[in-house]
C-alpha cells in the first residue's frame, strides 16, 4: 500500500460509480464552511471548489471539483452491511478496485483506509481511458441501537496519473469528523498515518511548567500543516483563495486543539493563580479572562521569530508551544487556542497585503478593534512586545485584513 504521508499518484472523476445507499435525509447546505449532518452527526470541511453533483437526497452525495476531482459520501445504516469489513469488501468488488484496504481504530471506532485504483486501464500505468486513483475512508458513526452502527463511506478520487492533486484527496477525507466528539481532534487520515503514541510529559517554552502530550504529536501536527499548505498552493490564482486560506487555518485549529488541551489547562491555572474563575461575580470572571489573555500574549511574544520560506512557513503549534518559536500566524493561532480552551472567545485576523497575522479576543477595554461576525474584537499583536489592543500604524488599515473564527 502506498504511504499516506508521502506523495502519491493521484485520482479524479468523471463518472459516478457508487453502490446503493440507505438511511435518513442529510440536509447539507453548501457554503464556505464545514458541512454538518444532523441526521447522522458527522461533519466534513470539504475543500473549496467542490460543488454538489449528484445524490439521492437521503444519504448519498457526490461532489465534483474544478480540478475534475470527485468526493462521494454515503451512509449505510440498518441491515445494509453488518461490518466495515463487509462494506469494504463489497466496494472492492463493485469497483474492481486493485488497491489495498487497511483496517484501524479511530477514537474507539472501527475504520478502514482504502487505496483506490479502478476503472479501465487501472494497472497503475496511467494509460488513457477511464482510469481512476485515489483514497477512501470508511468509519463507524454513532447510533444504531442494538444493530450495527451506521457506516460512513467517503471516496476521494480522479483521473489516474495526476500527482499534483494527491493531497487534495487526503485533505478531504481527513476533514471528516464522524461524531461531535471528533470535531476538535486530529482527523482520521492524520491519525492513521501518524498515530499519536503514548502519553509523555514535556516542558513548555519559557515557563517552568510540565504538561502532558503524546509522543508523536509534533510530527503529526507538522505533517498536517505541510499537507494543507500543499493544498492551499492550488488556490494561488483562484478566486476562492480567501476561502481556501480560511480552511487552511481551520484544519490546523482542529488538529491542534486536543493536542494542546493539557498545555492550555496548565497555563490557565498558572496565569490565573488565586484569580481562578470561581463564578462569584461577572467582574471577577472578566478580570480573570483579561489576565489569561494578557499573560498568554506576553508568552507568545517572547518566542523566537522563525520563518521557513522554502516550506509551509508555519511552525506547527505543538512545536511552537514546546520550543518557543514561530511566525506571526503560528503564534496567533496558539494564543487563540489557549484562550478558547479557557472559554474566552478568540479568533485571528490575517492579511495577504501585510504578510501578517494577529489575534482577536472578545474582551472589554481600550485599544484597536476589528469587526467580525457583528462583534468588535480587541486586537492582539503576537510578534512585538506591545500591550493587548496595540497595533502598528503601518498595518492598521482594516480593509486589508480578513477575520477567521473557529468556533
Amino acid at each position: 500500500m502506498k504511504q499516506i504521508g508521502d506523495p502519491i499518484t493521484s485520482p479524479f472523476r468523471s463518472v459516478f460509480l457508487f453502490i446503493l445507499f440507505f438511511g435518513g435525509i442529510i440536509p447539507f447546505f453548501l457554503a464556505a464552511a464545514p458541512l454538518y449532518s444532523p441526521t447522522w452527526g458527522f461533519r466534513i470541511d470539504i475543500p473549496e471548489g467542490y460543488t454538489y453533483q449528484d445524490g439521492n437526497g437521503k444519504d448519498r452525495f457526490s461532489f465534483f471539483s474544478e480540478w475534475k476531482t470527485s468526493l462521494d459520501l454515503a451512509v449505510y445504516a440498518g441491515t445494509a452491511y453488518t461490518s466495515i469489513e463487509a462494506l469494504t469488501l463489497d466496494v472492492q468488488k463493485r469497483l474492481g478496485n486493485q488497491g489495498e484496504v487497511v483496517f484501524f481504530e479511530y477514537r474507539n471506532k472501527k475504520a478502514a483506509v482504502l487505496e483506490l485504483v479502478f476503472g479501465a486501464g487501472n494497472d497503475r500505468t496511467g494509460k488513457e481511458g477511464s482510469a481512476f486513483e485515489g483514497w477512501g475512508l470508511c468509519v463507524e458513526l454513532e447510533g444504531g441501537g442494538e444493530t450495527s452502527p451506521p457506516l460512513l463511506l467517503a471516496l476521494a478520487y480522479g483521473p489516474a496519473g495526476t500527482e499534483e492533486l494527491e493531497y487534495l484527496h487526503l485533505s478531504a477525507l481527513d476533514a471528516i469528523a464522524p461524531t461531535q466528539g471528533d470535531r476538535y481532534t486530529p482527523g482520521p487520515i492524520t491519525e492513521f498515518a501518524y498515530p499519536r503514541g503514548k502519553r509523555i510529559t514535556g516542558n513548555l517554552a519559557g515557563v517552568n511548567l510540565e504538561v502532558t502530550l503524546r509522543e508523536f504529536d509534533a510530527q503529526g501536527a507538522q505533517a498536517l500543516v505541510d499537507r494543507e499548505f500543499a493544498v492551499l498552493r492550488l488556490y494561488g490564482r483562484s478566486p476562492l483563495w480567501q476561502e481556501a486560506w480560511t480552511r487552511f487555518y481551520r484544519a490546523i485549529y482542529r488538529d491542534s486543539f486536543e493536542r494542546l488541551a493539557d498545555a492550555a489547562f496548565v497555563l490557565e491555572r498558572y496565569w490565573n493563580g488565586t484569580a481562578w474563575k470561581n463564578g462569584t461575580a461577572p467582574e471577577a470572571e472578566a478580570q480573570a479572562d483579561r489576565v489569561i489573555a494578557e499573560k498568554a500574549l506576553e508568552w507568545v511574544q517572547s518566542f523566537t521569530y522563525e520563518r521557513d520560506l522554502l516550506g509551509s512557513d508555519f511552525v506547527n503549534l505543538v512545536s511552537a508551544a514546546f520550543e518557543g518559536r514561530g511566525d506571526c500566524d503560528s503564534r496567533a493561532m496558539l494564543w487563540t487556542i489557549i484562550l478558547e480552551q479557557a472559554n474566552i472567545p478568540a479568533a485571528i485576523m490575517v492579511s495577504a497585503e501585510y504578510h501578517h497575522a494577529m489575534g482577536l479576543v472578545d474582551l472589554s477595554g481600550t485599544g484597536a478593534r476589528f469587526t467580525l461576525d457583528g462583534k468588535r474584537w480587541l486586537v492582539a499583536e503576537t510578534t512585538a512586545p506591545v500591550a493587548l489592543g496595540r497595533i502598528r500604524a503601518d498595518v492598521s488599515e482594516i480593509s486589508r485584513w480578513m477575520g477567521i473564527r473557529f468556533e
